[in-house]
């Protein structure tokens, strides 16, 4: 495989700082060495954390998101620092979720994308939030998120 393709990435094998914000935070990608083929690709966070916009009180939610590239990946190590900087970010659990979903869509151009956001209660209420960007293509294998309806969720 040609060393190439991880020519441009900047913050893996380096020192790196969490981004303030959202919008600070660099995603970074690389060329999909196998896009010929159809397959799915998960990256779990379950202790995803944000700020509730009204009273600044920490949010947190266990986060699977399910991909079938296109020509991207994903460097997990900006996704990693992405999620991170939500911490000091204020919006509510729909707003962090789906804006999640739609920046990866809009960077990496999937064949497909899913999220779950699966919220721990506030209030005494769980919320939880799901979107996909299409169909599931043909033939590939999405397995269930498995997480459990909210029973102290674990």
């Amino acid at each position: 495989m040609s060393e190439t393709i991880y020519s441009n990435l900047k913050q893996l094998g380096g020192e790196t700082r969490v981004p303030q914000s959202p919008e600070e935070a660099e995603l970074e990608r690389v060329e999909n060495p196998q896009a010929d083929t159809a397959y799915n690709v998960r990256f779990t966070a379950p202790e995803f954390t944000s700020l509730c916009p009204m009273t600044g009180q920490p949010d947190f939610a266990h986060l699977v998101i399910d991909y079938v590239p296109g020509p991207w990946l994903v460097e997990s190590k900006s996704l990693k620092l992405y999620l991170t900087s939500f911490r000091n970010h204020g919006a509510f659990h729909e707003d962090c979720t789906i804006s999640i979903a739609r920046r990866l869509v809009d960077f990496l151009s999937p064949q497909w994308l899913r999220i779950g956001g699966y919220w721990y209660p506030r209030g005494g209420i769980p919320i939880d939030v799901f979107w996909q960007s299409g169909e599931i293509p043909a033939g590939v294998w999405i397995p269930d998120q498995a997480v459990p309806p909210y029973r102290g969720r674990g």
